[in-house]
């Protein structure tokens, strides 16, 4: 089991950036993937962006050219850059871990909120 923790949620005009962070209670090198989703009140999670362990992303068309995902081995970190934020971005953002050796774990989400 990974256990997940984010952080940098908060309060944002829109137009702003906010950068998420994931703390990994393990080494993240040999997670297979790494991602970030989000949730609103009565809809299904969704997919945001996806790094996997030899650096490809995968991104969400509503987040394409806006958000940026990255992982830092060294610091077991995950990140998300979020610019241009729009008050649709407005959500629940959970990290996720994926990895043939310990399967698949969630942290307990960070709200992000996007003011017009």
């Amino acid at each position: 089991q990974v256990h997940l923790v984010e952080s940098g949620g908060g309060l944002v005009q829109a137009g702003g950036t906010l950068r998420l962070s994931c703390l990994a209670s393990r080494s993240i090198f040999s997670i297979n993937v790494m991602g970030w989703y989000r949730q609103t009140p009565g809809k299904q999670r969704e997919l945001v962006a996806a790094v996997t362990s030899d650096g490809r992303t995968n991104y969400a068309d509503s987040v394409k050219g806006r958000f940026t995902i990255s992982r830092d081995n060294a610091k077991n970190t995950v990140y998300l850059q979020m610019n241009s934020l729009k008050p649709e971005d407005t959500a629940v953002y959970y990290c996720n871990s994926r990895s043939d050796r310990y399967g698949t774990d969630w942290g307990q989400g960070t709200q992000v909120t996007v003011s017009s």
